[in-house]
């Protein structure tokens, strides 16, 4: 479980998007106002964001709470960026992993958040390894049910499916082979966010032509703040915010084939 962030817009200091906020996702690491599952988020953070002219995001993680990170402080006042994605965590299960099992994980242009939990892990998804050639499993940055569905996600990235398909097609995938999980999925390029809604609270802030954020909650009390309903896909730029529903994975036996 988690609390995670997501940001296109105007330049910003990562401070006034993650600190600054009343409600922002530094407080949100010790006191999250909508959160269902767990209540603390101490177990480690990350934000990656672009500078301009890199397609290839920046990274600051580390194993413990964000609020004893005095570093970060000091990188949250001055580093400005126009995309970023951040995330506090709360462990399912705990792990030798230290910051590397924290979000964002990356590659290339991506920065990937899972808020949510697999059930049953690992040997639900044991037998969707197989879908995973050799090298992305032993690339894996940690060994936590986040990092594999990262490695699901970036299967399809790389493979050509535009950012919205690849994270529906990879919660219908992983909610068939794991019914019951939570895959509240966030991905960014810089230039476009896309997230799923699948078992936890998502919303949005929409300034159209000039700002969007998503998050796991709203950082303030801004009556703009849109709920993303349970099961679905959400793609937005800066400019526009799409819904589309996501379906259940049918859980009906094939049928035999007539004769």
């Amino acid at each position: 479980m988690c609390r995670h962030l997501a940001y296109l817009g105007p330049e910003e200091p990562l401070g006034r998007l993650l600190v600054t906020p009343p409600h922002g996702l530094y407080r949100q690491s010790w006191a999250p106002r909508r959160q269902r599952y767990g209540t603390v988020n101490a177990d480690g953070f990350g934000v990656g964001w672009y500078a301009p002219d890199d397609p290839v995001p920046a990274r600051y993680r580390r194993a413990g709470p964000i609020w004893a990170d005095q570093s970060f402080a000091d990188l949250a006042r001055v580093v400005r960026t126009t995309a970023l994605l951040a995330a506090v965590r709360d462990a399912t299960l705990s792990g030798a992993d230290a910051e590397a099992a924290a979000a964002p994980f990356a590659s290339g242009p991506w920065l990937f958040s899972h808020n949510g939990a697999v059930k049953g892990w690992p040997r639900s998804l044991a037998p969707l390894t197989e879908t995973l050639p050799a090298a992305d499993l032993l690339a894996m940055e940690a060994r936590n049910d986040s990092a594999f569905v990262w490695a699901l996600v970036l299967a399809r990235l790389r493979a050509g499916d535009e950012e919205g398909q690849a994270l529906a097609d990879t919660v219908l995938e992983v909610a068939e082979a794991a019914p019951g999980s939570r895959l509240n999925l966030l991905l960014t390029n810089g230039e476009s966010i896309a997230a799923t809604a699948w078992g936890d609270t998502l919303w949005y802030l929409a300034s159209p032509g000039r700002s969007t954020v998503v998050a796991s909650e709203p950082y303030d009390d801004d009556p703009h703040w849109q709920e993303v309903p349970d099961r679905t896909l959400l793609a937005a730029s800066g400019t526009d915010v799409l819904l589309t529903p996501l379906k259940e994975p049918s859980t009906e036996p094939p049928k035999e084939p007539r004769t």
